[in-house]
């Protein structure tokens, strides 16, 4: 990067894997060029600003420590603040010599010699058009801020196919680049010493085929590129069995034993073959990992005729059948009122089980990749085989992002395996105790 940067080059690229320490390497760079050119004004823009933020400290650590950049720190402690700093220098500058500010910050008055963008393109930039377009937008006007003679330099991975860090014909054309993937065209590890192979294949089982190959290997990937995986996945017919040791509460399926688990409602007022179906589910997990799709259930208009309270009375008998500690709703939509209703619902049964309220802010077609993905690659996800006697499994394999099919269960599966399981507080004894099988 400083050889690029002394023979003229003024737009840098830099992509490597995750975790690989590129930010701190730049870091290092605005360091060194300051140390060279202490009237240098560097601008750090990140998604977030407290990743910007990261970026500054880290530089003026590097300027504290090394005995070479000692003479850089500044007589007045209000130049030296967490987020900006300004180091000893000749001329007299408005702008500090290092300032670190999140996408959402007006800059329109800034100048700068040097422009730093660390992960400005992450999943709440890039997973919408709209987003991505707004991202260019954003991105564009440094062209305002940048010294005409100044450096522009980008680092980060693609979380998109429609990534920013396309420097043949896309926004970043023209930039030279240097990419780094973690795995070489031989499959060897580009740090073996940290990344060994058998880390590598456990990031790849974690991570999913898409995500690694987005963030590891640094291939832009598109979720249109295909359908969900279900060549591993694997169906049981084994019931819950309950049943109390040495005054303990145990759940199994079959031999294994269940430590938690997690239900999601998604509620709607479908009508039976028209709109969204109302759709609860839950997700057992063993001590293993493995994931147990155990029960499903579709509520439509016809099965509760429009009345909420009976639709809450199917979910407690859900809840009942299923041993559910918890229960997630989804209060998008028409689900802000179900929560009250259903805790009225639990209460008047007196069932012990928490209802929590969700919003869902991600866009439904990138949760249940990023739920499906790792799992369904792995092979560690069982259905029941009275799962298949509802409509999730043609969800499941007729689901593309850009076919129009149902996804009502897919969805509500994909809530449960997202997200927390919640453990009671002990001290909370109800009315009548539903069997705490976790501990």
């Amino acid at each position: 990067m400083a050889d690029n940067w002394q023979n003229g080059e003024h737009a840098l690229l830099l992509m490597a894997f995750r975790n690989s320490g590129k930010s701190t390497l730049v870091g290092l760079f605005c360091a060194w060029a300051l140390y060279c050119q202490p009237s240098l004004r560097i601008l750090v823009l990140a998604a977030d600003y407290e990743l910007a933020k990261k970026m500054v400290r880290n530089v003026k650590r590097i300027i504290e420590k090394h005995p070479l950049t000692q003479s850089l720190r500044p007589a007045q402690k209000d130049q030296w603040a967490s987020d900006r700093f300004t180091v000893r220098r000749h001329k007299e500058w408005r702008d500090p010599s290092v300032l670190g500010r999140g996408l959402a910050a007006n800059i329109t008055g800034c100048r700068a010699d040097i422009i730093v963008c660390d992960d400005v393109e992450v999943p709440k930039t890039c997973d919408t058009a709209h987003k991505r377009k707004d991202l260019r937008q954003k991105l564009s006007e440094l062209e305002f801020v940048l010294a005409p003679s100044g450096l522009q330099v980008y680092i980060g991975t693609p979380h998109t196919a429609e990534t920013i860090y396309n420097n043949r014909d896309g926004f970043l054309k023209g930039f030279k680049s240097f990419v780094l993937p973690l795995l070489d065209e031989q499959g060897r590890s580009a740090w073996p010493e940290r990344f060994s192979l058998s880390k590598i294949e456990q990031i790849r089982v974690r991570s999913g085929p898409a995500k690694f190959k987005s963030q590891m290997m640094l291939i832009p990937t598109a979720f249109e590129g295909g359908r969900l995986d279900t060549r591993h996945l694997s169906f049981y017919d084994e019931e819950l069995s309950y049943h109390q040791s040495n005054l303990a509460a145990v759940l199994k399926i079959g031999e294994e034993k269940m430590v938690s688990v997690s239900c999601w409602w998604d509620p709607s007022f479908g009508k039976k073959e028209k709109g969204d179906a109302s759709v609860v589910a839950c997700v057992f997990t063993d001590a293993k990992g493995m994931y147990y799709l155990h029960d499903i259930e579709y509520i439509t208009a016809d099965d509760f005729e429009n009345s909420a309270q009976i639709q809450c009375g199917r979910v407690v008998d859900f809840i009942e059948r299923n041993y559910l500690p918890s229960v997630c709703v989804e209060t998008n939509g028409i689900g802000k009122f179900l929560p009250a209703l259903l805790r009225a619902e639990i209460q008047k049964r007196r069932v012990r089980c928490a209802v929590l309220e969700k919003i869902s802010r991600t866009p439904k077609e990138k949760r249940i990749v990023e739920a499906f993905d790792a799992i369904l690659a792995n092979g560690s996800l069982k259905v029941h085989t009275s799962v298949r006697q509802t409509p999730f499994m043609d969800e499941l394999i007729e689901w593309s992002p850009t076919a129009f099919v149902h996804d009502d269960g897919l969805d509500a599966v994909a809530g449960c395996l997202l997200s927390e399981t919640i453990r009671l507080p002990k001290g909370q004894t109800p009315p009548r105790k539903m069997p705490d099988w976790r501990y």
